[in-house]
């Protein structure tokens, strides 16, 4: 799809039923964090699962924000005529989650389901404490790997259980998936505190959202989680032995958390 700024956004779609829109993180692509849950979900919905701008088969030629990030799936979403839209995102796609429940169209969106993100609720000092955990001096040191060893450093902060990555394998996942975009990449990252301020102030959603979380979650630690729920009163669901990257480590539970929860008022 041709985006108004210039530029094209990739997506997947298949099955019938309610749309529901799956928004990956900076990990990899659509594919790469659903390829499971998009295959189970198409069953029962109408599955949307675009590459972000930057990510995948997707660029834009608008400036490299969560502003643009965000435009890009409501020029999607008006292009393929959805209404009644469920949202389930992870890590960076949960902010676009946030940015679009502050949109004037949000009453197009029925329910969001949330992965791993803190939206708006992380402070500065939380951010330093990332960089420690980590050993990096920037947060985009660590999201953003130049080479297959900070790739391996990457994996092993997202995934519980160490995944054994020999060399080749590494350095072909890097050239894939990370070798590209560095730039715009890190401009989405430095300007993610500015993005937190104004949404901080936009008023509260009134959406029916549920949170999933990693217990294990090192980037986004489950006490995040556990603020958000209380911030905006909405469902926590924890999973145990998990880390941030939820949606390739639990795809099973994942797939049945957002089922129960869009079928049902409560979860």
């Amino acid at each position: 799809m041709s985006l108004e700024e210039g530029g094209s956004l990739s997506y997947w779609r298949g099955g019938e039923g309610q749309p529901l829109l799956l928004l990956h993180g900076f990990g990899g692509n659509a594919i790469t964090t659903w390829n499971k849950e998009m295959l189970a979900l198409s069953k029962d919905y109408d599955v949307i699962a675009p590459d972000l701008a930057w990510f995948g088969d997707s660029f834009s030629a608008g400036k490299a924000n969560l502003t643009t990030e965000t435009q890009a799936i409501w020029q999607l979403v008006n292009q393929l005529q959805l209404d009644n839209i469920n949202i389930a995102s992870i890590s960076y796609g949960g902010f676009i989650t946030f940015n679009m429940l502050n949109n004037t169209q949000s009453s197009q969106i029925n329910k969001a389901i949330i992965i791993a993100s803190p939206g708006p609720y992380f402070s500065d000092d939380a951010l330093v404490a990332l960089n420690k955990r980590f050993a990096v001096d920037n947060p985009e040191d660590f999201f953003i790997p130049k080479n297959s060893d900070e790739l391996r450093r990457l994996f092993d902060g997202i995934f519980a259980k160490p995944k054994i990555m020999p060399g080749f394998i590494a350095d072909q996942i890097y050239q894939a998936y990370f070798a590209t975009w560095h730039k715009q990449k890190t401009a989405m990252i430095q300007s993610l505190p500015a993005d937190r301020d104004a949404l901080l102030e936009a008023p509260a959603s009134s959406t029916p959202t549920l949170l999933i979380w990693g217990e294990k979650d090192r980037v986004f630690p489950v006490e995040h989680g556990i603020y958000l729920s209380k911030k905006i009163q909405a469902p926590l669901v924890v999973i145990p032995n998990t880390g941030h990257g939820v949606t390739n480590e639990q795809p099973d539970l994942v797939v049945r958390l957002i089922k129960t929860f869009i079928d049902n008022e409560k979860i």
